[in-house]
């Protein structure tokens, strides 16, 4: 406090007495957040015990990373500390969102030992915004369903919806399978393949046939391969001539054959295995040993 008799105090007062530096409460005070309320004869700035309570606002306000402007906003009485918070908070939130991004995406470079292009590629996708995100999937499975009017509508559904839900606040490893999902998707190669198993579902279906058939043939199925595990039964076994009549009766085999191979293809399960990741699903199963029985089988006896 000045030595006269007014109970003020200089920028140098408040200093020693917060341990804040001469230069920060004079910057402060020169953004308009901490007024003085007078200036000595000899022009220094001066000010009074409630500067003391506003400089301690203001300082805590600074530590929890706010503004000057939202700062200015609390004392002027504009917006409460809560309200600021509030915005604060949101501000945060986007800010970590990015930087688990940023994460994700310096992992996936380090992992694959990337060039600058495929560097500049996975930041892109991984920064697009959900609807970016849900034209790319629209794109892809229109190209792959244009023109089959038969294709089992839970297999667009579930296509659709697989890829598109990466959620707002997603991990690094959901970001990650969702980069090379995006890439997958826009792949040329990939969309041939895709497009290949909906020809096949489409050309097995009449108009009447009931949606969600597709599913439950490949559920029959692969009850059937796990049974015929379980038991121990070779596909070269007699008996799995019966059991293939019974999953697929009068169907032409070599098509079957021809359609089952396309639906394990390795990239076909890489797709269903980062959709699952995407959708933070974890591992799902792949039953590859029960599809691998049946397609022994098959392949036993096609020719025959």
């Amino acid at each position: 406090m000045i030595d006269d008799g007014t109970g003020l105090f200089t920028i140098g007062e408040l200093a020693k007495a917060t341990g804040l530096t001469v230069r920060t409460i004079r910057y402060w005070s020169d953004e308009g957040v901490l007024t003085p309320v007078t200036r000595s004869a000899g022009g220094y700035r001066l000010y009074d015990a409630e500067s003391f309570a506003r400089l301690e606002l203001i300082r805590t306000l600074r530590e929890l990373g706010l503004g000057l402007g939202h700062v200015r906003e609390v004392l002027a009485g504009e917006r409460t500390v809560a309200e600021v918070a509030a915005a604060h908070v949101a501000a945060l939130d986007a800010q970590i969102r990015s930087l688990k991004v940023t994460r994700a995406v310096l992992s996936t470079v380090a992992r694959r030992g990337s060039s600058a292009e495929e560097t500049t590629l996975m930041n892109r996708l991984a920064r697009l915004s959900a609807a970016e995100r849900r034209r790319i999937v629209e794109d892809f499975t229109t190209e792959i369903f244009e023109g089959l009017d038969t294709a089992d509508p839970d297999i667009r559904t579930r296509l659709r919806f697989a890829v598109a839900e990466l959620p707002d606040d997603p991990t690094p490893e959901q970001v990650d399978a969702w980069v090379e999902l995006a890439e997958m998707i826009q792949d040329p190669e990939f969309r041939v393949l895709m497009r290949k198993m909906v020809e096949f579902n489409a050309a097995d279906r009449g108009p009447d046939v009931p949606a969600g058939t597709s599913l439950w043939f490949m559920s029959r199925l692969v009850q059937t391969g796990g049974e015929a595990l379980r038991r121990g039964l070779a596909p070269e076994d007699p008996e799995a001539e019966r059991i293939l009549r019974e999953l697929l009766g009068d169907a032409d085999r070599a098509a079957v054959l021809e359609r089952l191979t396309a639906a394990t293809n390795a990239r076909a399960a890489r797709y269903r295995e980062l959709s699952a990741a995407v959708s933070g699903l974890g591992p799902q199963a792949t039953y590859e040993q029960e599809f691998a029985w049946v397609v022994a089988a098959l392949e036993l006896r096609v020719d025959r």
